[in-house]
Order: C-alpha cells, then structure tokens, then sequence
C-alpha cells in the first residue's frame, strides 16, 4: 500500500489549482491534504471529493469516496482541516480575498482539481453559515464587494418580509400618506392571458418530459430560470394575482447591498393582500427585485424593476406568438420547429387561451406515443383550471356508489333502505337513485337520491314530487355549465386584448 501509495502521489496533478493565482505554497498545501486523505481512503477507492467551508469563526466539511458501487462519507483528521485553513490563509493575498469554500477531487489515476469558491454560485445550504459568520470574516479581511446573493444573505435583515400582520399596517400607512401604486403599463400581459399561457407552456415543457421550464401549481404558477432568476404568479380570489421574482445580480440590490442604498420600495401603495404567503420566495433572502399585483383588471407595481430588466425571470408569456414559438420547439424537440409544428402549437395556445382543451387537444397537439407525457401535461392544465369540463354522462355504478358511500358514513342503511337494493334511474343530465317500495306497501317521505353529470347530489325524499326534484336538478346543472362558459369567454376575450407586440417594453 505504502509503495503504490508514494507512486499515486508522484502522478497527482495541479488541474485547477492554478487559475485562481494561488501561490506554489498554496497548491503544496492541496496536495499535501489530497495526500492525507487519499491514505484515510478505504480500499479500492475510485473518486474522492472533498469539500470544506470556512470563516474565522466557522468551518464545515464533506469527504465523499466512491468505488464504483457506492459512495462513503469520511472524516477529514485534524491535520488536514489545519492544511485546510493554512490553505485559505495563503489566499488572503487574493485581490478577491480569501476564499469562502475549497473543492478537491480526486481520481484513482492521479489526477487532483482544485477549485476556491468566491461565491460566484450561491453555496448548498449545508455549507452555507449564518449571517453573522461572513461579517465576523469581513472584519478580519475586508472586500470592495460582494455577490449580491452573499451582500443580500449577511445584510438583508428580513427587510422584504411582508407578514400580513405588516402588510395590513403598511397598507394603512401609506393610504394616511397618500402613497400610492404607480399604475404598470403594457409591462406585462393581463392576468387571464398570462395565467393561460403560462400553463400552456408548462404543460407543454412536462409533455416533453423536461425538467425545465415553467410549472403550475394549484393557484400559482412557478418559474426558475438558467440564467438563476425566477418568479411565481398566484391567483388569488375576486381576481387578483400577486407576480414577484428576482433576476439575477439585480442593480438596485447590487446597489443597496454592496453600497449601502436604500432597497427599493418593492411594496408602496400594495394593498394589504401582497404579503408573504403570496410573495416569491426570494423576499425572506433579500433577492426580490420585482413585485406587481393585479388589482380590478390593471397591474400595480411599487419601485420595481421594469418588464424589461425582469425579463430573464418571467417564462416567454408576452405574446401568444412568443407562446406559439415555445410550444412549437418542444412539439419539434428533435430539432426545429416545422410549420406543421407551429400550427398545431398555434391551435393548442388557441385552445388553452379560450379554456377549452381536452386530452384529444393535447394529443392533436403533440401525438399520442411515448415520447410526450400527455397525462402530465393535461394536469398541469387542469390546475391551472383550463380543462374543459364539459361533463359526460355518468355511469350508472359510478352515480351508485356515490349515493351508497353517503348513505354509510351517515349510517342511512338499515332493514327496509338497504344499500345492497339501491336502484338508479336515468334522467336527461344524471340519475335518480333509490330502494324501490316493496310491492303492496305504500311509504311516504322515503329517501331519493339525485345525481347530476357534473357530480352535484341532492338528497330529497318522496315527499318532493320526482319531477319536479329533477326539474330543479336540471336547473342547477345548466346555470353551473353557464357560468364555466362565461369565465371561458372572458378568458378569450381578455387573450384577444393583450395580444401586442412580442417583448415587454
């Protein structure tokens, strides 16, 4: 072991250790430590990674060996975490400063990378330390700058928080001062057009099968993209929506972190509803540059950063042809989008625009084999609650079981009104379910059970004449269809209107 030892030692090699101008002391000291803990390796080693965080007053480490079956966590010794900090001292004549993580990888053909982390990635959370750590380590060695993700992780202070509890005071004061929203113009598509194409574009990125792109929620809609900006859209009641993100490395963060500016005032005019359960999740790490709320069919924002300087963090939802373009690559994913690609994108955005999409329009759009997740990209329309609904007769055993599982949790069953004789009869939108009346007797205020298409249950009894129970079932039924048809209209006619130009401006 000793000699095969000394000869993998001989082949390790600088790889990275260079490119950050480290000293030849520096990169001794990494090989040193790889040495040490290429000794502490179990047998039959194949990869080994080691990562190490440090402050003044901090430190954490990982060490991860694999074999080539499976991958074993082992401790650094004291003499390599003393390598380690002797390393990060070196460094300190960096113009960057010191670094905040070292990263060695090793092979078991003698190669060694060696990386230190300035922070130009934000850290996995499990190396990351609590603000107070980095300030103690500013103290020690200052910095001109810093990552806006670091500036805003040691400086923010919980100051884009917004509890309810603050929001209503804030919105109180800024009605007594008079301080109000600044109205957002042609910033952004209105809600409905783009809660539709939102969806529409995830669902097309999950029948692609893709990890990326934007997804839908219930009642919100999620977005991170590969430029490390993102945003969410919640829809809220009455109308409203709350659309907030960050982009990455924004200015007036930048400015206010690492400059001591005042943040934006993200919130002034909001009204008490924009708080923290709606708001994305970059508020409670200080990385939220842009916050707007549709209030009353019109967009409001505060001090926020345009449509423009927020583009990189919004999905491509400005235009149906920027939709119709995004959904027609993915129905192409084997190369570009052909003309018959982007027809059948264009009758799909068509479709979840007017609200009315089925699982035949997602298979028109896309095919019906297994390259496309067609399930999955229908739920993710239907959270967005763009599905048709239009219902389908419902079976006779379904409209059964329904009327038996409620008479049991209400224990209803019993001798004469057994579950086991429950009978249905169809009508023109559902079914009439009951025990019929043994022949000879006569019974008054006997149970009756009515079943809608759409899922809607009556229960009544024989004191209600029959017809007209079903007349008022049938009723209910159409004002339901009536008023999803309506919503479906609106949505159209709200996409008609917000269809101008192709970028935000």
């Amino acid at each position: 072991m000793d000699e095969f030892l000394m000869d993998f030692q001989e082949n390790i090699d600088d790889g990275d250790a260079g490119a950050y101008g480290l000293p030849g002391q520096a990169r001794q000291l990494a090989r040193r430590a790889a040495r040490e803990l290429i000794a502490a390796a179990p047998p039959g080693w194949r990869f080994l990674s080691a990562v190490f965080a440090l402050t003044v007053t901090a430190e954490r480490s990982a060490v991860t060996v694999v074999d080539g079956k499976r991958s074993t966590r082992i401790e650094p010794s004291p003499s390599v975490l003393a390598l380690v900090r002797e390393h990060r001292e070196v460094s300190t004549g960096l113009s960057t400063g010191p670094w905040w993580r070292l990263l060695l990888e090793l092979t078991d053909d003698g190669e060694l990378d060696v990386m230190c982390d300035f922070g130009e990635e934000p850290f996995p959370d499990e190396q990351l330390f609590p603000p107070e750590r980095y300030r103690e380590d500013l103290e020690e060695y200052p910095r001109d700058r810093l990552p806006v993700w670091l500036a805003a992780h040691i400086h923010h202070d919980g100051r884009q928080r917004r509890t309810p509890q603050q929001a209503a005071t804030a919105a109180r004061a800024d009605r007594r001062a008079k301080v109000w929203p600044v109205l957002s113009v042609n910033d952004f598509p209105d809600f409905p057009s783009m809660w539709a194409r939102w969806a529409v574009i995830s669902a097309s990125f999950v029948a692609a099968r893709s990890d990326w792109g934007p997804r839908v929620l219930p009642s919100m809609g999620w977005f991170e993209s590969s430029r490390r900006g993102g945003s969410t859209l919640y829809q809220l009641p009455d109308g409203r929506a709350v659309l907030s993100g960050g982009v990455w490395n924004a200015p007036a963060l930048d400015a206010a972190y690492n400059d001591s500016e005042e943040l934006p005032a993200l919130y002034a005019g909001a009204p008490d509803w924009v708080a923290d359960p709606v708001l994305n999740p970059r508020a409670a790490t200080g990385l939220l540059s842009f916050c707007y709320w549709w209030d009353a069919g019109r967009w409001y924002r505060g001090e926020s950063a345009s449509a423009e300087e927020s583009a990189t963090a919004v999905p491509g939802v400005w235009t149906t042809n920027t939709v119709t373009g995004i959904v027609a690559g993915l129905i192409g994913s084997s190369g570009t989008p052909s003309e018959e690609h982007r027809a059948r994108a264009s009758t799909l955005v068509s479709a979840v625009g007017k609200g009315v999409v089925t699982r035949e329009t997602l298979v028109a759009a896309f095919g019906d084999d297994s390259r496309f997740d067609i399930d999955g990209a229908l739920y993710q329309l239907s959270l967005a609650g763009l599905v048709t609904t239009v219902p389908q007769p419902m079976h006779e055993e379904d409209a059964i079981a329904r009327v038996r599982e409620y008479m049991l949790s209400l224990s209803l069953n019993g001798p004469g009104y057994s579950v086991s004789e429950l009978i249905a009869e169809r009508f023109s939108v559902g079914w009439m379910i009951y025990v019929p009346v043994p022949r000879g007797e006569i019974a008054i205020g006997r149970a009756i059970f009515y079943v809608t298409d759409d899922g809607a249950f009556k229960h009544s009894s024989s004191s209600v004449a029959p017809a007209r129970a079903i007349a008022e079932c049938e009723e209910e039924f159409h004002k339901r269809q009536q008023r999803k048809r309506r919503r479906q209209d609106d949505a159209e006619d709200a996409g008609d209107a917000g269809d101008q130009g192709d970028t935000p401006r």
